[in-house]
């Protein structure tokens, strides 16, 4: 269990054995902590990328996020401390959260473990360089990589619901619902 102060309360993992995709973000903001909802920022794209995708059925609200193990989609994060940007994170805690996520993936055993943010990729993989998102030529613990953009509406790289899109539609296309 990663540590977090006593003050600030947890958001609960959503996961099950059986996912198709975990999907792990880098930490909660704020406001998602303090609702214990998943991506509660309202210019947050997640919810719409899920759905504009594919990977999701319909369009869910944060707070049915538990409904998204029916559509074979487990949440987790990296690390449970919530901050306004992933900068105010430590190396240490990065570190921690990694080692976290390789025995989650062993015990779950998801068919992908899609990363949401290119910051990402070398806090699981030190050392490997496969720059950019998409599939990923590694595994964890015997689980497909895939990388995705954040969908957070702070992230300038991947502009706006277009810029992000084509990259959750290919994920959707490699891993699609049954």
């Amino acid at each position: 269990m990663r540590a977090v102060p006593a003050s600030e309360p947890l958001l609960a993992d959503i996961v099950s054995t059986d996912l198709r995709i975990l999907l792990v973000a880098i930490n909660p903001a704020p406001l998602s902590s303090r609702l214990g909802q998943h991506f509660a920022t309202p210019t947050n794209l997640f919810w719409k990328l899920l759905y504009a995708s594919g990977l999701t059925s319909r369009l869910f609200e944060p707070g049915e996020a538990p409904l998204l193990v029916a559509e074979g989609i487990g949440l987790t994060s990296l690390v449970e401390r919530a901050t306004r940007t992933a900068a105010e994170l430590g190396r240490a805690e990065r570190r921690v959260g990694a080692t976290v996520l390789t025995r989650t993936v062993e015990r779950l055993k998801p068919s992908v473990v899609a990363l949401l943010g290119l910051t990402l990729f070398p806090d699981v993989f030190p050392g490997a360089s496969e720059p950019g998102p998409g599939l990923k030529g590694v595994t964890l613990s015997g689980s497909a990589v895939f990388v995705l953009p954040n969908p957070s509406g702070r992230n300038r790289a991947y502009p706006g619901l277009a810029g992000k899109l084509p990259w959750y539609r290919e994920l959707a296309e490699r891993f699609p619902r049954p």
